[in-house]
């Protein structure tokens, strides 16, 4: 078997440690029996569970005051769960539009309530970062809402908006567990684990205690936070097996120095990468410099005709999944968690051999 460099946005590559351990207790982690054959309410699925959320909590250094839960339905949902939990108020919320991602959960929010975007970027094609100081973030609101990390474009804040008078809710899809985070900072925070932390099937909500219990009354059971707190995120059957995969994946995080030994090794894996993409020309990225995404880093060739031998090429070499989203086109190259070092290094060398070849 040989393995390849997986630069996908997502499901993306985990770490291969983690999945060798997977494959050693895939027909016997209990009495016999699969983690996926196990009753998801037998005392040694419920002990992983809380052992999962506490490695959670401690990586992230999560507060007392705040609920930790493992949902279903993906981030998407989540654009739907946070305005129907947290609108109950006074229905009024904020949103910063720096993508695709933000567009999307202000426009689900919008049906539940009074959704004013308070900065966007489109205008620039979502390149950067709105200046906070032209943010016309109001008063009267139940939360402030951002995206951190934009995905498609590549686009990432790099310090937390000074935000005092609203909670701050953020769609941490890309970001969460790829370097420290104050999590004092936040009202709730949300993100699918298919990035960063595990196999695709479960979405992390840490709330803030406070926030909970305001539900808007047409919240349907399985929307409504309480739920899930109640039954310690286990009111229906979830994906056992993911749930399983995240806990193995958050103890490899804590067995390789946590989040700060994380996020620096994927600081360095993401200016490597800029460096070589900036350094002759032949390849471009169109995001403002101090707004490019240490997790997403899209990329163009300078002529165009070039794209699609360049991704096969790089498939050829065990590079894969370079493709860039069809809204933004050109290459991306998503450098999460699990994506090693040499991996990268892997790719700035076909790079370098590519433009040599073509340049």
């Amino acid at each position: 078997m040989t393995r390849t460099y997986n630069f996908a946005a997502g499901p993306a590559m985990l770490p291969l440690s983690v999945l060798e351990h997977a494959q050693r207790e895939f027909f016997d982690w209990n009495n016999g029996m699969s983690v996926m054959e196990v009753s998801h309410r037998s005392k040694a699925f419920m002990d992983m569970t809380a052992a999962c959320e506490d490695k959670l909590r401690r990586l992230l250094q999560v507060p007392d005051n705040y609920q930790v839960l493992f949902l279903q339905g993906g981030a998407t949902s989540q654009f739907s769960m946070v305005p129907l939990n947290l609108l109950g108020k006074n229905k009024r919320a904020d949103y910063i539009h720096t993508g695709i991602w933000s567009e999307k959960a202000s426009a689900e929010a919008a049906r539940y309530g009074d959704v004013h975007i308070a900065a966007s970027s489109m205008q620039d094609k979502y390149t950067c970062i709105p200046d906070i100081e032209t943010w016309t973030v109001r008063n009267d609101i139940a939360y402030l809402h951002y995206t951190p990390n934009e995905t498609v474009h590549g686009v990432e804040f790099f310090s937390i908006p000074t935000i005092t008078h609203c909670p701050l809710v953020a769609d941490m899809s890309s970001t969460l567990l790829s370097r420290p985070l104050d999590i004092n900072r936040f009202g709730l925070i949300y993100a699918g684990v298919q990035k960063n932390i595990g196999p695709a099937g479960l979405t992390l909500v840490i709330v803030r205690d406070d926030l909970v219990g305001y539900a808007l009354q047409q919240t349907p059971l399985m929307f409504n936070y309480t739920t899930h707190i109640k039954e310690k995120s286990l009111y229906n059957t979830p994906p056992t097996f993911t749930w399983y995969m995240v806990d193995l994946t958050l103890g490899w995080l804590m067995q390789h120095g946590g989040l700060t030994a994380m996020g620096q090794i994927n600081e360095r894996k993401a200016k490597r990468l800029y460096a070589c993409i900036d350094e002759t020309g032949f390849y471009e990225n169109p995001v403002q410099k101090n707004a490019r995404s240490w997790m997403n880093v899209p990329f163009l060739l300078k002529d165009s005709s070039l794209e699609e031998r360049f991704l096969q090429e790089a498939e050829r070499v065990g590079l894969m999944n370079l493709k860039g989203h069809r809204a933004v086109g050109g290459m991306r190259a998503s450098l999460y968690n699990a994506m090693p070092e040499a991996g990268v290094d892997s790719l700035i060398a076909f790079m370098r051999d590519f433009e040599h070849r073509y340049g």
